[in-house]
């Protein structure tokens, strides 16, 4: 009887002890994930990507840019690699890669560059090859889902045949799961990744729902194809209208096929919260060489489009978060994601005024207005609400313009104007924040003369 108690024993140990380790797996395994239009870290704290792609593949000796990249505000970097179109990366490369952006507080989207074009461009691999590529580097991407996002192919297919993107991406989704990853997954768009065919626009919802994890993030590369105000808008109002993950994976200030809306891409992604991520760091070649962002990998030599990006309006500098894995932030209760904001503001002469309003105490809550974008007769503007040091279950706030200014268009809030006074309520999903936590609402108005920043005051519930 001893015997068998001492062995049932050890077998209820070992089982608990099964238990755990697995436990422990899936908590690991949650790592930077979506939530509706958003990402989300493992703690429930937005994470909204604010960085730059570096050729890592093309130059392997340039390691000083991950310190480099970050010293600029960049909270994400978006790293080059091949697995065979180009000398292969090896597994030890990309683990000292993870290492770089760990040691600079970097979250690090890994894409296979040999995917480029396919269909169109002579050399090109599928997105087949490309998860190969990644099942041959899992020993050392496995427990890294807190710092490390998968872009399996980069602009995976050219101009030709594009339609067939829909199903070798849910293939490549597939295998990627089946082959025990948990990352979050990113996935480009076709025609050269700027989707001029809507084909990603049109089938993402059934490529998201193909995803056992539901944990994959869309990426619009966005060049001349998006050369205005209402292009740029119109792409990103769609996915927010179904409530579907976007990222900008990359654009430019410039390029051969068009003058991208730069000033719209960075206002549009900041009022919306949508990650974007520039290209590209240093280093390009073939005509485009316009687009680095510093010259000769230094970082003291800024290029106009790497000032443009890091500290212009709306850059990376002024509104990039650093992840919370590596400040130790508490969770927070994020609230759902918005499936409607603005169908369409047009952008120039952008200028952020901040107005904050006291700081919320226990069950309180402080506002910040904020003119992001501003034109003739017309302005965006942007409020964060915060709470205090107690959780809320809902909040208002209330200014007064001085200048005649009026609201003509609000998402994410209720609100409610009698004369020059505006009074903004949450709505039945961002009412409820945690303490401390935030949540925004955005509008479009129109002004004349000046357009001065009010004083706010927020009050909660």
């Amino acid at each position: 009887m001893k015997t068998r108690f001492i062995a049932a024993g050890a077998a209820l140990l070992a089982l608990l002890t099964s238990v755990l380790a697995m436990t422990q797996n899936a908590q690991a395994a949650t790592g930077l994930h979506v939530s509706g239009t958003r990402i989300l870290e493992a703690n429930g704290n937005q994470f909204i990507m604010r960085g730059t792609s570096h050729a890592h593949t093309w130059y392997p000796s340039q390691t000083s840019s991950f310190a480099n990249i970050k010293s600029l505000g960049a909270n994400t970097v978006r790293v080059v690699l091949s697995g065979g179109r180009w000398t292969a990366n090896t597994a030890s490369d990309v683990a000292n890669v993870i290492s770089l952006c760990k040691q600079n507080r970097l979250i690090c989207v890994l894409e296979n560059h040999d995917t480029t074009g396919y269909g169109e461009q002579s050399g090109a691999y599928t997105l087949d090859q490309a998860v190969d590529y990644w099942v041959g580097l899992k020993s050392v991407l496995t427990g890294q889902e807190n710092y490390v996002v998968i872009n399996i192919g980069n602009e995976p297919y050219g101009n030709n045949n594009p339609s067939a993107w829909t199903n070798a991406t849910k293939s490549a989704i597939s295998r990627m799961r089946a082959a025990g990853f948990q990352h979050l997954l990113m996935v480009d768009a076709p025609n050269w990744g700027q989707d001029w065919q809507f084909v990603m626009r049109d089938n993402a919802s059934s490529v998201l729902d193909s995803d056992p994890q539901k944990n994959t993030v869309f990426s619009i590369h966005m060049y001349g194809v998006f050369d205005t105000a209402a292009e740029v808008t119109g792409y990103l109002q769609a996915f927010q209208n179904a409530g579907l993950p976007l990222v900008i994976g990359e654009f430019g200030n410039m390029h051969s096929d068009g003058d991208p809306d730069e000033d719209t891409i960075m206002s549009q992604a900041q009022s919306r919260g949508i990650g974007y991520l520039g290209w590209s760091w240093s280093g390009n070649g073939g005509g485009v060489e316009y687009l680095d962002q510093v010259t000769n990998f230094n970082v003291d030599q800024l290029t106009s489009w790497g000032q443009r990006l890091f500290n212009g309006a709306n850059g990376i500098r002024p509104t990039a978060r650093e992840a919370t894995i590596y400040s130790g932030q508490p969770p927070v209760s994020p609230s759902p994601s918005p499936s409607v904001s603005p169908s369409a503001s047009p952008t120039r002469s952008p200028s952020a005024s901040p107005s904050p309003s006291p700081t919320g105490g226990a069950r309180g809550c402080s506002a910040t207005y904020t003119v992001s974008n501003q034109w003739g007769g017309g302005f965006q503007g942007e409020v964060t609400v915060r709470a205090g040091s107690s959780a809320i279950s809902g909040w208002t706030v209330t200014w007064t313009y001085a200048d005649g200014q009026a609201i003509t268009q609000v998402w994410n809030a209720t609100v409610s104007s009698s004369g020059s006074s505006v009074t903004a309520r949450n709505v039945s999903y961002n009412g409820a924040l945690g303490a401390g936590a935030s949540t925004s609402f955005g509008f479009l108005g129109s002004w004349n003369g000046t357009n001065a920043v009010p004083a706010v005051s927020c009050t909660a519930s």
